[in-house]
C-alpha cells in the first residue's frame, strides 16, 4: 500500500461530518489529494474564517480529553501523517499551538487546511498564534514568496496575514495546564493581564505579545536576554512562580526543535512540543504530539516524516530551502 493510497482512505473519515458551509463544500477534500484553492477561494476562506476566530478569547479555555500539537511549518504531507496518527478531527479535539507556516514547502495548504478545519469543525480545532504567523517573518521564510508563485498576487498573502491577526494567544486547558508557541514574559504575572492584551495587530517587535510567541525556558535562573532577538529566556524559578501564582501544573509550549518531538525541563513543570518530522527536510528529528486524556494523564505519541512524502517535491518557481533554525 503506497502513502497516497493509505492516506486517500482516509478522507471519508475525515470530512464526512461537521458544520455545512455551501462555499466551501469539497475544499478539505480537494487539498487532501493535493489541489490548491484559487486565489478567489482563499480569500473567501480567510474572511469566513475571521468571523469564526473574532468570536474566541485570547486566553481560549479547552476542554479534555485534547491533542496537543506543535509547529508544522508547511510540511503539508507530515500534517497529513500528524492527523492520521492523532486521529480525525470529527472524533478528535486538537489544539495547534501555533507556527504553520513558512519553511516547508506547501504551507498555503497547510495554512489553508487548518482554516477550513476550523470552520468545519469550530468546537474540534482549536488555533494559537506561534510568531511566524506575522507579516515580517512571512516576507522573510518562504509563506510570502509561496502565494505569490501560486496566485502571481500578494493578496492571499495579506488576507492569510490578517487572519492571522485575531488568532489567540494562549490557551487553558482544564483549566490547569498553560498553553502557548513560545513562553512567559516579565511583564505578564496574571492570565487576566494577558486577557487584557489586544491581539488583533501585527506581531510587535518587543513586548508582553511578542513575548508570549518568542521566549523559551532555560537552564539558567531568572529571566535572560534570548539570541534569537525578541523574546526572553526564563528559568526554573519563573516557571514554579507562575505556575504557583495562577494555579496552575504544567506549561505546554512549541517553538524550539527537539529531535525526539518532544522534550521536558525544569523538573517536568514544562514541556516543548514539535510536530514537524524531518524539520526542514534535513534535520532528521521525529515529531510528536501530546494526548491528554480526562484525567489529565498525559502520553506521546511520536512519528517519522512518511517515506514517500509530497512534501519532497517543491512548488513551481522554488529554487532553495531557507537557512533558518532557530524556529
Amino acid at each position: 500500500v503506497t502513502w497516497e493510497e493509505m492516506h486517500a482512505g482516509l478522507i471519508d473519515q475525515l470530512f464526512a461530518r461537521g458544520v455545512k458551509e455551501p462555499d466551501f463544500e469539497g475544499q478539505c477534500e480537494h487539498i487532501w489529494e493535493g489541489g490548491d484553492l484559487t486565489l478567489k477561494q482563499c480569500v473567501r476562506l480567510c474572511r469566513r474564517a475571521r468571523s469564526v476566530l473574532q468570536e474566541e478569547p485570547t486566553v481560549l479555555p479547552v476542554a479534555c480529553p485534547v491533542t496537543i500539537c506543535g509547529d508544522l511549518h508547511g510540511q503539508f504531507a507530515d500534517f497529513q501523517e500528524l492527523l492520521r496518527v492523532g486521529g480525525p478531527p470529527s472524533e478528535t479535539n486538537y489544539l495547534f499551538l501555533g507556527d504553520y507556516v513558512d519553511r516547508g514547502w506547501h504551507s498555503v495548504r497547510t495554512a489553508a487546511m487548518l482554516l477550513l478545519l476550523k470552520i468545519r469543525f469550530p468546537h474540534h480545532i482549536k488555533l494559537l498564534r506561534g510568531n511566524h504567523e506575522c507579516r515580517h517573518l512571512t516576507t522573510v521564510y518562504g509563506f510570502f514568496h509561496e502565494c505569490l508563485s501560486k496566485y502571481h498576487d500578494i493578496k492571499a498573502w495579506a488576507e492569510f496575514n490578517q487572519t492571522f491577526d485575531y488568532l489567540p494567544l494562549v490557551a487553558i486547558v482544564a483549566e490547569r495546564i498553560l498553553c502557548m508557541h513560545g513562553g512567559l514574559s516579565p511583564t505578564l504575572e496574571t492570565l487576566d493581564e494577558i486577557r487584557a492584551l489586544d491581539r488583533v495587530q501585527e506581531v510587535p517587535h518587543g513586548g508582553p505579545m511578542s513575548d508570549l510567541l518568542w521566549s523559551d525556558p532555560d537552564e539558567r535562573s531568572g529571566w535572560g536576554v534570548s539570541a534569537r532577538g525578541a523574546g526572553y529566556t526564563f528559568g526554573e524559578d519563573i516557571t514554579k512562580w507562575w505556575l504557583r501564582a495562577n494555579d496552575l501544573t504544567l506549561i505546554v509550549r512549541a517553538h524550539q526543535l527537539v529531535m525526539d518531538g518532544y522534550t521536558w525541563c525544569h523538573d517536568h513543570n514544562v514541556v516543548t512540543v514539535f510536530s514537524a518530522p524531518n524539520y526542514c527536510y534535513r534535520c532528521g528529528n521525529q515529531a510528536a504530539i501530546l494526548e491528554i486524556d480526562g484525567d489529565l494523564n498525559y502520553s506521546f505519541l511520536q512519528f517519522d516524516q512518511p517515506i514517500v512524502s509530497k512534501d519532497a517535491c517543491p512548488v513551481p518557481g522554488r529554487g532553495l530551502i531557507f537557512e533558518y533554525f532557530s524556529v
